[in-house]
């Protein structure tokens, strides 16, 4: 009995280490499932390799009465040496028919949207992004839950000739 469980716990330490390697992987769960302007979603992670290429992953929860096709958010990047980057980027979460996209039980849907594939980080050291609701309502209901996922793969880019 005794090896039968060491057996089991050594395989499934194997199956755990080979799953994604995730530089960050943070959730923020948002109060009373509103998302407003004021609640700006930080998160802070270290890259230590500019040579390995990153999946940039965003998952969102939100109620299956979410009133919207898609949610606009602004995305505020700053890399280490201090410049700062803008963009706004649509997060689609149904498609054109209505259909949710993603996991959905009777009360929710999660979805995971890949908003770069591939990237790579051209500086060693500390990154800030904030993510932020960009829709014309505020707040917007129905957001339950917003995560970052920067997943290293096993990909990297070739060293550029000096």
């Amino acid at each position: 009995m005794k090896k039968a469980f060491l057996i089991s716990s050594f395989l499934s330490l194997i199956l755990l280490a080979c799953g994604p390697k995730y530089v960050i992987n943070k959730t923020y769960y948002i109060a009373d499932n509103e998302w407003t302007y004021a609640d700006s979603l930080r998160f802070e992670f270290e890259i230590k390799d500019t040579l390995k290429l990153y999946d940039l992953i965003i998952e969102l929860k939100h109620s299956t009465d979410f009133a919207y096709q898609n949610l606009y958010t602004q995305i505020h990047t700053t890399f280490p040496d201090g410049m700062h980057l803008n963009k706004p980027v649509s997060l689609e979460i149904a498609n054109p028919a209505g259909e949710w996209q993603g996991k959905c039980n009777s009360k929710s849907c999660t979805i995971e949207i890949p908003i770069q594939q591939g990237a790579y980080f051209n500086q060693i050291g500390v990154y800030r992004i904030v993510l932020e609701q960009y829709m014309r309502e505020d707040p917007v209901k129905g957001v339950q839950s917003v995560a970052l996922k920067v997943q290293a793969t096993n990909q990297s880019r070739s060293k550029l000739p000096q």
